[in-house]
């Protein structure tokens, strides 16, 4: 199921600025953040450019996801293992907001 139109925006406004100020302008070419919204989850990337790709070519590789959980009204917190596979983050897995979420992944 799909996140209602206000987690949209809220994730936008949350997600999306932490994304824009996270990097200053001086790098932002050679490093930089996205995220991607998929169903009931949010999957933060790093964006840059590919080492040995053509002069353009970047990449985006996952870090993090917070995925919503209606039932409980709770924000789980992942984080991605060298193999490819999330694993929920610990010592917090979980917050009640998603500014919350993103602090604790974050530290």
């Amino acid at each position: 199921m799909a996140l209602d139109i206000e987690t949209v925006g809220e994730i936008d406004a949350v997600i999306g600025s932490w994304c824009l100020n996270k990097v200053t302008a001086s790098i932002k070419a050679k490093l930089d953040h996205d995220y991607e919204i998929d169903g009931q989850a949010v999957t933060l990337f790093e964006v840059r450019p590919i080492w040995r790709g053509s002069p353009g070519q970047r990449m985006r590789l996952p870090f993090a996801r917070f995925r919503y959980v209606k039932s409980t009204g709770l924000w789980q917190i992942y984080w991605m293992r060298q193999n490819g596979k999330w694993n929920s983050y610990e010592p917090a897995s979980a917050a009640c907001t998603l500014e919350e979420a993103l602090d604790q992944s974050l530290m």
